[in-house]
């Protein structure tokens, strides 16, 4: 119907003048009388379902990772290898309340605290899969 960007503008603007005489505004509603409001409360999901995201895509995930670290801290014992945060692999000679001693090579013995404890692997489980895999030629 309109073929330029000016024609339309033109009908847009002599559309609400119209509306205007006619005593409404521009959305066809009568002047004077305020438009029906939503509830309170809708204006409160929206903030709501945010704060709900975060927590599911990051807070709680961390928090069960913390939690898991500090068991599996805790359930540490003589005979596991273990990684601290600063690299050190050593194997666990004593178990303490708050340390650890760890074997680092023959006759060198380090005591650790257990916060810095990284990654703690048990002989009974997991030792197959650091075992390099030789393959046989025939």
């Amino acid at each position: 119907m309109f073929s330029s960007p000016v024609a339309l503008f033109f009908a847009q603007v002599t559309n609400a003048a119209a509306a205007g005489a006619a005593g409404t505004d521009a959305s066809g509603t009568a002047l004077g009388v305020a438009p029906p409001q939503a509830p309170w409360w809708t204006n409160l999901m929206f903030p709501a379902l945010i704060i709900a995201m975060v927590y599911f895509a990051l807070i709680r995930p961390q928090s069960q990772a913390k939690k898991q670290q500090e068991e599996k801290i805790k359930s540490a014992k003589t005979g596991d290898k273990i990684v601290t945060s600063s690299g050190i692999h050593g194997l666990i000679t004593n178990v303490k309340d708050t340390t650890v001693i760890v074997k680092v090579a023959d006759n060198v013995k380090l005591e650790i605290e257990k916060s810095h404890i990284d990654k703690i692997t048990r002989p009974d489980s997991g030792a197959d899969a650091e075992k390099p895999v030789t393959a046989k030629v025939s």
